[in-house]
């Protein structure tokens, strides 16, 4: 069994990417700054990364589960391509209400439930009080601290020096 070792959780429309509304294409997708610099910093560390992002606009039927999965290999193979690794992504398609019928269900992995974080926990070695989750909205706080890790509230801007802060404060809630 490998060792625990600290995690860091990011969302994605918001903290990798701009968030223009349901990115689900290359063509729509636009980089936050030093989004790449950001991930190498927690590679660096000794951090897993891993993303865990609401994926509604499968389910409102503004893009495919197909397209969303091509634009995350490319996304993964550009980051790779600047020195930075995403070890695993879990996403929710899933909406309550939505108009593509297959995608209509309450799901646990559906921010601000936990669901996503606790999987990735349940499928690598995490150490859990030294992780934490940065993202842009308030339900992604919310679901670090139903997973019992500490959310970081990413305000835009640079990711690279919000991940600087984050890992001078990491083991702090």
């Amino acid at each position: 069994m490998t060792a625990a070792k600290p995690a860091a959780f990011l969302d994605r429309d918001g903290v990798i990417n701009v968030d223009d509304g349901y990115v689900g294409t290359r063509e729509r997708f636009r980089w936050i700054d030093n989004a790449a610099a950001g991930i190498r910093k927690l590679n660096d560390a000794g951090y897993f990364v891993f993303v865990a992002s609401n994926q509604s606009g499968v389910a409102r039927g503004l893009f495919t589960e197909a397209q969303m999965l091509e634009l995350d290999q490319w996304m993964r193979g550009e980051l790779a391509a600047q020195g930075a690794r995403i070890d695993d992504v879990r996403y929710c398609p899933y909406l309550a209400d939505a108009t593509v019928a297959a995608y209509r269900k309450d799901s646990d992995w559906r921010k601000p439930k936990p669901g996503m974080i606790l999987d990735l926990m349940k499928h690598w070695p995490v150490d859990r009080a030294k992780s934490f989750f940065i993202g842009d909205k308030d339900i992604d706080m919310q679901a670090a601290r139903a997973a019992g890790i500490a959310g970081k509230l990413f305000p835009g801007g640079d990711l690279a020096a919000f991940v600087e802060k984050c890992l001078e404060n990491a083991g702090k809630p």
